[in-house]
């Protein structure tokens, strides 16, 4: 089986998040859906697939993300569409800025360890 190439929507995600990483520690990547997820400290924190990357949100952030436009990632099963709302897209602007990306990525992350510290 020939090797995977790698996907250079998510170099370039992971460029744009270089100063977050840089803050809080290392972003990893792991092929899921068909995609990829994007982690930090061994939680999801972004889902990217078809060229669109989708950042977890909690009920702090839901409303942040929405005002800006965010929509739910979508995927279908068994002929129905399924809308994650728990992973809504980023404003545009974070596709073309770091800082932009730093931002909105840090919320995400911010969701995802409430998250994981309501569940224990």
């Amino acid at each position: 089986m020939p090797a995977r190439r790698p996907d250079p929507f998510i170099d370039h995600l992971l460029d744009l998040m270089g100063p977050l990483a840089a803050r809080i520690g290392p972003i990893t990547t792991r092929r899921m859906f068909g995609g990829h997820a994007l982690y930090y400290d061994g939680l999801v924190f972004a889902l990217v697939l078809g060229g669109r990357c989708y950042l977890k949100v909690d009920d702090k952030t839901r409303a942040r993300f929405e005002a800006e436009g965010g929509e739910p990632f979508r995927y279908s099963r068994a002929g129905r569409e399924i809308a994650m709302h728990h992973y809504l897209s980023p404003p545009p602007a974070c596709l073309e800025s770091a800082e932009a990306m730093t931002a909105w990525a840090r919320l995400s992350v911010e969701s995802a360890l409430r998250l994981a510290n309501q569940a224990r």
